[in-house]
């Protein structure tokens, strides 16, 4: 029995990148000899088993036939007889198939050592194209390792673009496709991701809302970058340089989703845009199963967020109003999400990406301004209703003296 780290542990520690998990193939080994050293069987499809101690996990080595459609159609082989060049010629990319020893050497069959020198994202063998799953996975590859430089390889990007040209995208399951989308945009550059998908072809099957944007134009003196597909991936960088969380990042990439609705005759302006964002944000978050918390924020975003570009000429009132919608008292987090992803949105522009954005300090001093009006400090002798409409008049005046200080504060010193 032979047992080799292998997979993204091996990658990242040649590449001098953090990893947590840890994936070992057992070579010479049956289930029945794993099991009487006490590892546990979880692996339902294949055997797949977790170290008594550790709980990594320790796979023993197969190899795999294509049987039908999409990542489930495979049935796999295994065998003591199966050598580790066989069990790592099924893995997607070079670089994910070198494995180390419990010595320290290396076994590189593919020549992943290479690739990761000449940062390259190469598939091992034309098989990659069994699987429509690994269109998504090199797309979060290339946007987890572009800040090493990282590049598909031509040959490779063809196998990707042959694969979404097939049907067999459509394959996959909204859970699946999810998953890979929500950890690809945690990445640092999540925006090379969605670009990824779009070079080939991908986009347009998986998020058909979001490549609509790609060609739309807006107006130049408030979108030097004009293209909306551009402005989408500017601002969900903006995102990630500020790290915001995945909730944030999802509301930036579909913010603006309208703008692929706005009527022809009308463009480059924008008009009722938020509006009619609505239909498509919804559409595509029932469609991936979203989670619900992240599809509120997104929605709301989408809604509200020029409201935000324009609070310093909202009304007290109006601006309470739009508060209460993003439920300021009760999920004031909710608010604060809301203020960071439509910085991204005015970030998100050629040469404006280090734009001051003072409505995000106004409106959170909004935020403490309504909070801290309480139904305790109002006279003893208001009662019923009457403390509600109290509550609500003292939080509009509070506001329209944070605004009227504000203003002040903006006027220029002589």
């Amino acid at each position: 029995m032979q047992i080799y780290l292998v997979g993204g542990a091996v990658r990242d520690q040649l590449l001098g990148h953090p990893y947590h998990e840890k994936d070992y193939v057992v070579v010479g080994a049956t289930p029945e000899q794993l099991i009487a050293q006490g590892f546990q069987p979880v692996g339902k499809d294949f055997p797949v088993f977790l170290h008594p101690e550790t709980k990594d996990e320790y796979a023993l080595a197969r190899t795999e036939r294509k049987q039908g459609h999409g990542y489930h159609g495979f049935e796999f082989f295994t065998s003591p007889d199966i050598n580790l060049e066989q069990d790592l010629i099924r893995r997607d990319l070079t670089i994910n198939a070198i494995a180390r020893d419990t010595e320290g050497n290396l076994y590189d069959p593919y020549g992943g050592q290479q690739d990761l020198e000449n940062k390259v994202l190469r598939h091992v063998s034309d098989a990659f194209t069994e699987d429509p799953l690994r269109v998504l996975r090199v797309a979060r590859f290339a946007a987890r390792y572009a800040e090493y430089g990282f590049k598909i390889a031509d040959e490779t990007l063809a196998l990707m673009t042959h694969l979404a040209q097939s049907g067999e995208l459509c394959c996959l399951t909204p859970e699946r496709v999810w998953k890979e989308t929500s950890r690809a945009l945690m990445e640092k550059h999540a925006d090379v991701y969605f670009q990824v998908l779009r070079d080939c072809g991908a986009l347009k099957i998986l998020f058909p809302e979001i490549d609509a944007l790609f060609g739309v134009p807006q107006r130049a003196e408030y979108h030097p970058e004009i293209d909306c597909g551009i402005h989408t991936l500017m601002s969900l960088q903006q995102a990630c340089l500020a790290d915001y969380s995945l909730e944030v990042r999802f509301a930036v990439l579909v913010h603006d989703l309208g703008k692929a609705l706005t009527p022809e005759d009308v463009l480059p302006r924008h008009i009722l845009h938020e509006q009619r964002g609505v239909e498509p944000v919804t559409e595509l978050c029932d469609r991936l199963k979203v989670p619900a918390a992240i599809k509120q924020l997104a929605l709301v975003v989408c809604k509200e967020h020029l409201k935000c570009h324009q609070a310093f000429t909202l009304k007290a009132g109006t601006l309470w109003r739009l508060l209460q919608r993003l439920d300021v008292l009760r999920r004031p987090e909710r608010v604060v999400a809301f203020i960071q992803a439509c910085e991204c949105d005015a970030r998100g522009r050629l040469g404006l990406e280090h734009r001051p954005y003072p409505q995000a300090d106004y409106l959170h001093a909004a935020i403490e301004c309504v909070r801290n009006i309480k139904a305790q400090d109002l006279p003893a002798h208001i009662t019923g209703a009457d403390i509600g409409e109290m509550l609500i008049q003292r939080r509009i005046d509070a506001l329209a003296q944070l605004k009227h200080e504000y203003l002040i504060k903006q006027q220029p010193s002589f």
